[in-house]
């Protein structure tokens, strides 16, 4: 390679890192200000919380006592989505539940029933004699 065209390889080459780097230090520039402008704006939202809250405070501790907490506003409930079922579907599951529930009220009831004989009581008698 003929030493004109290296040396302007080498000069292209120079500018380019030349801009690398100016466009980097632009780039942490521009980091830098967003950082700040976020954590301005985070302290200013914190501001006007604070501000409401003792609003609020000093505006219901006239009526109520300042020991009171501040109350947050109540979340919005679920509102339960109205299943689309057949009446012939609604009956399958009706029956299903009540059989689930009748299962587990005789297990509790044979649970107590086996407590109550380990220790000597049958139903429908009354105390042993000892």
């Amino acid at each position: 390679m003929k030493p004109k065209n290296l040396s302007k390889k080498i000069r292209r080459l120079e500018v380019r890192l030349q801009k690398g780097v100016k466009k980097l230090a632009k780039l942490k520039q521009k980091f830098e200000a967003a950082a700040a402008a976020s954590a301005a704006k985070k302290k200013t939202k914190s501001a006007v919380r604070a501000r409401e809250v003792r609003k609020k405070v000093k505006s219901s501790g006239r009526a109520e006592k300042k020991t009171a907490a501040v109350k947050r506003p109540s979340t919005v409930k679920k509102v339960k989505r109205k299943l689309n079922l057949t009446p012939e579907r609604r009956a399958q599951l009706a029956a299903a539940m009540k059989a689930r529930w009748a299962a587990k009220r005789a297990a509790a009831d044979a649970a107590t029933q086996n407590t109550s004989t380990e220790q000597g009581f049958i139903p429908g008698q009354g105390p042993q004699p000892q």
